[in-house]
């Protein structure tokens, strides 16, 4: 069945469709409007019915065409019974570019959309997994049985999957991406996507192990005491990891006792936030106000980054993992627990306050409360409050067992 489409660099309707056996172009005059499509479609209409019926004269409707170039030496050929059946079964065969050349046109005209952590995520699953395998195919040709055969090649590689190997998430975002370029392709090239029926891998349900407010004092006693603020802020806004290393002092509103999540840092460069409702302003709880107004004393002169090495960089992330948080736990005895637990203790601790879950959920940057009673369900009590009053009175009622230590900055 043929279409009508626009072309690009004039923005001008054409014909695409099939004749002979042969996918045929005819270019028109007409701008791209609801009136002009209109037409057009009318002509194509009658063009197709005039093939169907075997009435088709080409250099009727289109006088002047190239493509009559092409049909003419077909037309001896096509005399046969035989000869039109093959014709017709062929018109269902489109030619179509390789993997390779069409994931990369869709890869730089999709990419203006994207984050600059998504635009190397999806190029780096395009060169290892995606063009490996399909790039000199045709896309056209690509079937079902070979989407399933690369899913099952790709679940046995080595990875940081519970068994070993790749995990199941992992595996649904490889997958995701070569849906996105066989369905961009067949709406292109009008063929069937070989992409149905194919449901994401179900995820395992996310375990969460948050520390008690005990051990989150315990912590902030015995960090090196460059560290002391960094995890106060951690542990008391939940704040994500690129969030809180990503943090500019502009973005910290002293006198609103506010933090304003506007950006995240990922490989070293700060970019807009994981999504919009991530955008957000946390309240500077009593003892993350004290923290930032002594980590400002550190490095508000030094730095446009609330926390930050000895040159003014924002911190490495894997380095201070490794350096402080891992160690620290081992000298306190505690289980050995990813620092993004500090996000998981601080939603804990809200709702364990009796925070309203719509309020949580805000100042976790989710747009909804789905997410937060999937993964805290069993730490949601009586909710009534919606102000942060009660986590406040929460931190309140807690002393440290230790005075502020004085600030040093960091060296790891």
């Amino acid at each position: 069945m043929g279409k009508v489409r626009q072309r690009k660099e004039t923005g001008k309707l054409y014909l695409d469709f099939f004749y002979q056996g042969l996918r045929l172009r005819e270019q028109t005059a007409l701008k791209d409007t609801p009136a002009n499509r209109k037409k057009v479609e009318q002509l194509l209409a009658k063009v197709e019915a005039k093939i169907l019926l075997d009435d088709f004269d080409y250099a009727e409707f289109f006088p002047g065409s190239k493509n009559l170039k092409k049909l003419a030496p077909m037309q001896a050929t096509l005399s046969t019974p035989t000869a039109t059946h093959a014709a017709r079964a062929t018109s269902q065969q489109i030619e179509t570019p390789l993997f390779n050349d069409f994931s990369a046109q869709w890869f730089d005209e999709s990419k203006i959309q994207w984050r600059a952590s998504h635009v190397r995520n999806v190029s780096s699953i395009l060169d290892s997994s995606l063009k490996p395998v399909f790039g000199k195919k045709p896309i056209g040709d690509i079937t079902k049985a070979d989407i399933m055969a690369f899913r099952a090649k790709l679940a046995k590689r080595k990875g940081r999957g519970a068994a070993g190997t790749v995990s199941s998430k992992t595996i649904n975002s490889h997958m995701t991406i070569l849906r996105m370029v066989l369905d961009e392709a067949a709406e292109r090239f009008d063929f069937d996507t070989p992409y149905k029926n194919i449901k994401p891998l179900k995820l395992q349900k996310t375990h969460i192990e948050p520390f008690s407010l005990h051990e989150v004092q315990r912590i902030i006693d015995n960090v090196r005491p460059d560290y002391c603020n960094y995890y106060t802020v951690r542990f008391f806004t939940g704040m994500r990891t690129g969030e809180v290393d990503g943090l500019k002092w502009k973005n910290v509103d002293f006198a609103k006792r506010e933090i304003l999540v506007r950006e995240t840092l990922i490989n070293g460069e700060t970019e807009y936030t994981k999504t919009d409702g991530s955008q957000r302003e946390i309240p500077m709880f009593g003892q993350v106000y004290d923290a930032l107004k002594t980590q400002y004393a550190a490095t508000g002169c030094k730095s446009e980054y609330v926390f930050c090495n000895q040159l003014g960089h924002p911190l490495d992330h894997n380095n201070v993992t490794k350096r402080v948080w891992y160690p620290l736990l081992k000298s306190l005895g505690l289980a050995k627990r990813r620092p993004y637990q500090t996000r998981h203790t601080a939603a804990t601790l809200f709702l364990a306050s009796g925070e309203n879950p719509e309020w949580v959920a805000r100042m976790l940057g989710h747009s909804s409360t789905e997410m937060l009673f999937k993964v805290y369900s069993r730490y949601v009590p009586n909710a009534t409050r919606m102000d942060g009053s009660a986590f406040e009175r929460l931190l309140g009622n807690t002393t440290p067992t230790k005075p502020q230590k004085e600030q040093r900055h960091e060296t790891a």
